[in-house]
């Protein structure tokens, strides 16, 4: 293979990577702007709505470790076929049928096909990747960032336009089917994430010790639920919050897509000054604080500091979740052994992630009062910082 045709193939892997990722949050992050309708149209509480978002997250913490079954089974290749389309029929589903059931019912199928999903690219860009790692993590999240920021920031819109939030959910369905096609151009054959013979026979002789075992990859695993725990209570509860305290709902919605849009730009940046600055824990705590900061603007209940909160909430938006999932990278020396620390991390991680958006509705069926939504976020970033010195620095390997 020539170095045109090798650079080609390369730039076509990574532009697949982004898009497939892309995939991966709208269908999440589009319930949060529609919560209140949702909620409206079908006589539903509070804790009934938010299911719509803390299943997925809850299934992307059940079914992550079915990521290294799938891929020995099925290949990396079918595998991500398969949820890429679970992720788009379902998609399209909530654009016909306008009931609790249905929406119930694809929240889950698209649960589990994130959940199967993360770790698989992860593993693969470990294996494609080994010395850009973190670079090509960037670009992971800078998808996951774009799809995030789509799904909150322009389903409002779709609504406001069509006046039917099934169109507004369902219309992310044509995003699979791009990354479909794009899966197609760059993958050929039945490609497996795999392990180096002879780290399997050392393995063998010396016996693997499980994450599960290890009591970083626990620290990881509880740092991991506590960063998605913020992001889907945010993505969740932002516009709700805000609208409570006095903004409409299209300024609601101004202001959560300023946050992702923010937070799209500094998903590219972050991954970059890391490779160049890997000091993990100065971002860690840079990152932890400005979202203090944001929360503490939220609170103040004045449209100039609700706005400014924006700007502040994005950077450990932006910020948190590719450092995660650096952390396996940084503890491995295989793809295979990347998969399983990643899928643990992601399974008890996102289990904790379900809960926290779940646990807000709860409090606030019961007190009509998001003060307590707020303080749920700002003990989360508190438990982060506390984690972080736990954490410590990256450990560097011996070559």
């Amino acid at each position: 293979m020539s170095q045109r045709t090798l650079n080609h193939s390369v730039i076509l892997l990574l532009i697949t990577i982004f898009i497939v990722s892309v995939n991966m949050r709208p269908a999440i992050t589009s319930i949060g702007p529609m919560l209140d309708i949702i909620r409206d149209d079908l006589s539903l509480t509070n804790a009934q709505v938010s299911l719509l978002t803390a299943l997925p997250v809850f299934c992307m913490g059940l079914f992550a470790s079915m990521a290294p079954v799938l891929n020995r089974r099925l290949g990396l290749n079918r595998s991500m076929y398969l949820m890429l389309f679970a992720i788009g029929f379902m998609t399209m589903l909530r654009g016909f049928y306008s009931n609790y059931a249905l929406l119930i019912i694809s929240a889950i199928f698209i649960g589990i096909a994130i959940a199967i999903m993360g770790p698989l690219l992860s593993a693969m860009i470990k294996q494609s990747f080994p010395e850009r790692s973190t670079s090509v993590i960037g670009v992971y999240s800078f998808g996951m960032g774009v799809g995030s920021s789509l799904g909150a920031g322009l389903t409002a819109i779709f609504f406001e336009s069509t006046e039917s939030y099934s169109f507004s959910l369902g219309i992310w369905a044509v995003l699979t089917i791009v990354g479909i096609l794009f899966w197609k151009l760059s993958m050929k054959g039945n490609i497996r994430v795999r392990q180096q013979e002879t780290v399997i026979t050392e393995q063998r002789k010396t016996g693997a010790v499980s994450p599960w075992r290890q009591k970083k990859a626990w620290l990881h695993l509880l740092f991991f639920g506590l960063q998605a725990s913020s992001f889907f209570c945010i993505i969740t509860w932002i516009v709700p919050v805000v609208t409570d305290a006095g903004m409409s709902l299209v300024q609601a919605s101004m202001l959560l897509s300023l946050m992702m849009t923010i937070q799209i730009v500094l998903n590219l940046l972050f991954p970059l000054l890391y490779e160049r600055f890997p000091k993990r824990k100065f971002w860690l705590f840079l990152f932890l604080t400005m979202g203090l900061i944001a929360i503490a603007l939220l609170g103040s209940g004045i449209s100039t500091l609700m706005w400014a909160s924006a700007f502040f909430m994005a950077i450990p938006l932006a910020g948190l979740f590719p450092i995660a999932l650096l952390f396996p990278l940084d503890a491995t020396e295989t793809a295979e052994d990347t998969n399983t620390w990643t899928a643990m991390m992601q399974t008890g991680g996102y289990l904790i992630a379900g809960f926290l958006p779940l646990l807000i509705a709860l409090l606030y069926d019961w007190t009509s009062n998001h003060h307590y939504t707020l303080l749920i976020l700002a003990g989360l970033f508190v438990a982060m910082i506390g984690l972080t010195f736990l954490i410590g620095e990256r450990e560097t390997k011996v070559e």
